[in-house]
């Protein structure tokens, strides 16, 4: 799990309460005031903790037989490989696209599948990626894309999150549709969902040879 703030929070709760025995959880940052109003992992007597360790204390609260290893860094080119190890899964709860293409590139390179999502105020996106079956991050979504201030709605990360616990959980247990080739709108404000088909893109650089 990179990152456990807004759609970290309510996945690392059903993954736990799930019984999901390890969990590796990636995250360089503390704490702060202003996260509190949807990374609900999180406490007001724990600011300026470790996201990790904040996350750890409430899960094993939660269920005290899982195996959960926290990790205080940033996911970078040099220790994606190892941070992801022997994991089953890969999924995406980060905030920005410079680290999810370090993901990404680790996740292609390793042939481990990963959950993208992404949330800004009342809105968010989600897709299941595992080339060659699938495009990769870098298929649909520029390496050189970023935004300025990501306002988002707490409620709305509870949502995103939500279903990337559900797409982690079909996967792990082998039944149901992840979304393959399918990347999921929400909208929150219009209340509505809309999927649309993605397609490998035959020369992304990080996933042609796949």
């Amino acid at each position: 799990m990179a990152g456990s703030g807004g759609l970290g929070s309510p996945l690392l709760y059903y993954l736990a309460a799930a019984g999901i025995g390890k969990l590796v959880l990636c995250d360089y940052d503390r704490v702060d005031i202003s996260n509190l109003n949807r990374q609900t992992l999180h406490a007001y007597d724990r600011i300026g903790e470790y996201k990790v360790d904040s996350a750890e204390k409430t899960l094993i609260r939660m269920n005290p037989f899982i195996d959960i290893t926290p990790v205080r860094a940033r996911i970078t080119n040099r220790n994606a490989a190892r941070l992801t190890g022997e994991a089953d899964l890969i999924v995406d709860c980060l905030d920005n696209f410079q680290d999810r293409h370090v993901l990404n590139t680790v996740s292609v390179r390793n042939r481990i599948p990963m959950i993208h999502a992404g949330v800004s105020e009342f809105r968010g996106q989600i897709t299941f990626l595992n080339p060659p079956e699938t495009p990769c991050l870098a298929c649909f979504i520029s390496e050189k894309k970023s935004r300025g201030v990501n306002y988002i709605a707490g409620a709305a990360a509870g949502v995103i999150g939500s279903l990337q616990a559900v797409e982690s959980i079909k996967y792990l247990a082998g039944f149901g549709s992840t979304l393959k080739n399918r990347l999921l709108f929400w909208d929150g404000l219009a209340m509505s969902f809309e999927t649309v088909r993605i397609k490998r893109n035959p020369k992304c650089a990080v996933c042609k040879n796949a």
